[in-house]
């Protein structure tokens, strides 16, 4: 079963603009806070805390080599999240086909 205070977790981290902007430079491979701090109009410190909170919710991981810490994307908490996505979409898919077998039956359509 999935880990739902994860997923929360995931989520809530997915929530923000420059997380996802951090995401997205780190789908292209491994990168230095350095390198995922210089496009957002931040402090440092504030970068840090957004890579806290993604390496809280599972989605990054970081390693400090000397005086370089460096982050990658971890695939876990992404896949977790994109299959609970996929779960609903296919729930939501066959209520609207129910809803519209439904409505073609009650308006005398023979769909």
């Amino acid at each position: 079963m999935l880990n739902e205070s994860r997923l929360d977790h995931a989520f809530q981290a997915l929530a923000d603009p420059a997380r996802r902007s951090m995401l997205a430079r780190l789908s292209r491979g491994p990168a230095s806070v350095s390198e995922l701090a210089r496009p957002l109009p931040m402090s440092l410190p504030a970068v840090m805390q957004h890579l806290k909170a993604l390496e809280g919710s599972g989605l990054i991981k970081t390693e400090k080599k000397g005086r370089i810490r460096t982050a990658r994307l971890q695939g876990n908490a992404i896949a977790e999240a994109e299959r609970w996505l996929t779960d609903r979409r296919t729930e939501w898919e066959a209520q609207a086909d129910r809803l519209e077998n439904f409505l073609a039956t009650y308006n005398g359509d023979d769909r």
